[in-house]
């Protein structure tokens, strides 16, 4: 299968509306007593029976390092999701989604930490930014220093969602992206399930199963199997840059999805701090020194292919 970059951002695109869209429906299932050990163990069988069943003759031939591999990916996603998840519950679809979008600046230093690769000057700057911007998304200048506790987690399901991206960076080449899938949802389920049944049982008898029911298969069909599918396909057929600029959007569509849905109110923190954190990402991943001289060199172009029209027209 191949497909054009055009085709391949469009998968991305999906992706990113898709998770955005995640954020409110787990926050529908925390607030109808959902566990989020529970939830993320539920969710992660339905989408390892999935991922299982449309590719099993790969996982079936995994090697011992694509297990390690996987092993470690599946580990952070989980603790990723867990902690985003019980975050929830403590604050908003919109927090929660541009404060987990913040491991796009955490990348570099984590790469630099464990793969030796030192980062972009820009890197500094974007993550300044994008600390100015938490600090007026989270309140700390109305109301001092202090985050909720559902905004510190997110910001530590960040750092754990970047070291997932670093593994996944060293991933490349050494295990099949089907083969990592498996593994992530296999570790979603075993540690989720497993969380649930040590510290949550006491919780089961408040869960209200039929408003929770429908978001968790949503959940797992569209934001698990779906979402990671699409990325794992789009990703191949695209650059790293368009890539990432896209599934940025996925903070956008979450405070637009969760605002229209009136979970939250539009409030000037949300759209500036929201804003600033959004130019953050951007300037981390896109490379504005190269977009000038493109620019630049494009207007030269144009302005010497017009002067060599004319000249043709003159002589005609």
């Amino acid at each position: 299968m191949h497909l054009h970059k055009s085709q391949a951002n469009g998968l991305l695109l999906l992706a990113a509306l898709i998770w955005g869209t995640s954020y409110t429906m787990i926050k529908v299932t925390t607030r109808a007593g959902m566990p989020a050990g529970l939830l993320n163990g539920i969710r992660g069988a339905i989408f390892l029976a999935l991922v299982y069943g449309f590719f099993h003759r790969q996982i079936n031939h995994m090697t011992r390092a694509e297990f390690k591999l996987g092993f470690a990916i599946g580990f952070f996603y989980f603790c990723v999701i867990q902690l985003q998840t019980i975050g929830l519950k403590f604050t908003t679809p919109s927090n929660s989604a541009f404060l987990t979008a913040s491991y796009v600046v955490m990348v570099p230093f984590v790469s630099w930490l464990i793969l030796h690769k030192r980062p972009a000057k820009k890197a500094y700057f974007s993550t300044f930014l994008c600390l100015f911007g938490m600090m007026i998304l989270t309140g700390v200048f109305q109301s001092g220093f202090q985050l909720h506790g559902g905004d510190g987690l997110t910001i530590t399901a960040a750092l754990f969602c970047a070291l997932q991206i670093v593994f996944l960076e060293y991933a490349t080449g050494k295990a099949r992206p089907m083969v990592i899938a498996f593994m992530t949802a296999l570790c979603e389920t075993v540690f989720g399930l497993g969380y649930s049944v040590s510290f949550e049982h006491a919780s089961y008898a408040r869960i209200i199963w039929p408003q929770v029911v429908i978001p968790i298969i949503l959940l797992a069909v569209f934001a698990s199997f779906g979402g990671q599918i699409l990325q794992i396909v789009g990703q191949r057929f695209t650059d790293s840059i368009s890539a990432g600029l896209i599934l940025m959007l996925e903070s956008v569509f979450a405070s637009i999805f969760s605002v229209s849905l009136g979970v939250e109110p539009l409030t000037p923190q949300l759209l500036i701090g929201g804003g600033i954190i959004f130019i953050s990402l951007l300037t981390s991943q896109f490379n504005f020194v190269w977009l000038f001289q493109y620019a630049m060199g494009s207007h030269r172009k144009g302005r010497q292919s017009f002067m060599t029209n004319s000249e043709n027209h003159r002589s005609k």
